[in-house]
């Protein structure tokens, strides 16, 4: 079990955070859910995740960008995860494949949000160890 490790989510999508906050439950973490960067932000004044799994756009087009940043700049070893529909929605895609994408995208990952359950358990297990 991972009774010990904390994962905080912010994504603008409720029912996304229903689901996702559920099935990181069910696989043993404590998890923070909240619904905006600036919810995101204020949590990260007095607590440390383990692990952050951010939706791209919320109140901006890079809230994920920028939550990434702020993130690595207070807590440089919390793994972050751009989880986004970003590329379904609009046809623009990233990542981090190239040096030039890991300059500027603070993540340690990016996922497409379709991504299936066993496929998130695998990384986010790879992350923390």
């Amino acid at each position: 079990m991972n009774t010990n490790k904390k994962i905080l989510v912010a994504d603008d999508d409720v029912d996304y955070l229903f689901q996702i906050k559920l099935h990181l439950q069910n696989m043993g973490y404590e998890v923070l859910t909240v619904e905006s960067q600036k919810e995101a932000e204020e949590v990260l004044e007095n607590t440390k995740p383990d692990l952050a799994i951010y939706d791209l756009m919320m109140e901006t087009e890079d809230s994920g960008f920028i939550l990434s940043y702020k993130t690595k700049q207070k807590y440089p070893d919390v793994p972050v995860v751009i989880a986004t529909a970003v590329a379904s929605e609009t046809g623009i895609s990233f990542g981090l494949d190239t040096k030039d994408e890991k300059r500027w995208i603070k993540a340690d990952l990016y996922l497409e949000k379709d991504i299936r359950k066993e496929q998130l358990e695998k990384e986010i297990k790879k992350l923390l160890d």
